[in-house]
């Protein structure tokens, strides 16, 4: 089976013997601190670092296991009572299944090549019955790729601003870039206000660490807090010191290095690979970084269909529509490049095209 499907590194980029070596130097210096239970906000010195990175104090810095858990901690606090929401159409599954968990009700606004409808969100924020908050994935998104223009990222501050509305800047792929300039975050746009930043080291550093972080108002602190260890009484400080020290050997940067020009391989391959099966009528997105691409089927082609006939031929992806809040995705599919090898790739997407092909023919 050749799996699109999940968001997972190729283990090549793994540094597990830096790792290893991280673990037996923060355990020799501070097993007796790390290995206890220890403060909800996480490691006080990866907290600093992180900080210094933003432009924010170390206070308002709350580590979290993965910044899905993260983004669970900020929901229950501010959705203490169901109420609305605000995602992009797609957006990542696993929080729309976060809101729906806590009752929200959830408005897309669509998000395409050219970027966020934001006339369809001015008019959601003008709405009597205002969303408590906006959620973006802002930079190679999950699940298409897609990244916000500078002009649309300060017409979304000054939207939420306008309307007080909390917007939620979900970035987790923002340093995997292959190519491109980088863009600045929201919450560097906004000096802050009212834009709570969410970030992750599975990326840049190992999913099985789960260390994500939240930057958040300094009213937000001590509830996240609160919510923090009733979840799970401590955090896993010795995770959180290991990468700390990672960081502090200067191990940070290469790896970033070498993590960008693994998965660009990889991104390119899928690019030339779907360039070279694809029929006509398909189109797909050209992502300067991340982990995802997103495809829209040739007309007729219904990707439920097309699912169960590539899960048939060894082939696996996600369904566009698991990314819908609502109706939307039927003929798309998000394709994850990041975990699979080259030759994989080349096959999977071949055996993919394979099939795309007789379906668009049969629906000519």
């Amino acid at each position: 089976m050749i799996t699109f499907a999940r968001g997972n590194p190729t283990p090549d980029v793994l540094p597990v013997e830096a790792f290893g070596e991280c673990a037996q130097a923060v355990i020799a210096r501070e097993g007796r601190t790390i290995l206890n239970y220890g403060p909800p906000s996480g490691y006080g010195p990866l907290r600093e670092w992180i900080a210094e990175q933003h432009g924010a104090e170390a206070s308002q810095v709350v580590i979290t296991t993965g910044s899905l858990f993260g983004f669970n901690l900020v929901m229950r606090q501010v959705y203490s009572d169901p109420a609305r929401a605000v995602v992009e159409a797609p957006s990542y599954d696993r929080t729309l299944g976060v809101l729906r968990s806590l009752g929200s009700t959830i408005d897309s606004v669509p998000l395409t090549d050219e970027g966020l409808d934001l006339d369809r969100l001015e008019s959601i924020l003008a709405e009597a019955d205002v969303p408590r908050l906006v959620y973006t994935i802002p930079t190679f998104q999950n699940p298409t790729g897609r990244t916000l223009s500078l002009d649309q990222r300060h017409a979304l501050v000054e939207l939420c601003r306008a309307r007080g509305v909390l917007l939620f800047e979900d970035d987790p792929y923002r340093l995997v870039r292959y190519e491109g300039e980088a863009l600045p975050s929201m919450y560097e746009l906004s000096g802050g206000n009212g834009v709570i930043f969410s970030s992750s080291f599975s990326k840049t550093g190992a999913p099985g660490l789960r260390v994500g972080y939240l930057i958040v108002p300094p009213e937000m602190v001590k509830p996240l807090e609160l919510l923090a260890a009733a979840s799970y009484i401590g955090p896993p400080l010795l995770n959180q010191a290991m990468l700390h020290e990672f960081i502090a050997r200067g191990l940070f940067e290469p790896n970033l290095v070498h993590v960008c020009n693994e998965l660009k391989a990889r991104r390119d391959a899928m690019l030339e690979s779907l360039e070279k099966e694809l029929p006509e009528g398909a189109s797909w997105s050209h992502p300067d970084g991340g982990y995802f691409l997103w495809l829209d089927l040739p007309e007729g082609v219904r990707v439920d269909t097309l699912f169960e006939q590539a899960a048939e031929a060894g082939v696996q992806f996600v369904k566009g529509t698991d990314f819908y809040a609502g109706d939307g995705g039927e003929s798309s599919a998000r394709l994850a490049f990041s975990f699979s090898s080259l030759d994989e790739i080349h096959e999977g997407v071949r055996r993919l095209g394979a099939l795309v092909r007789d379906a668009a023919a049969v629906a000519a």
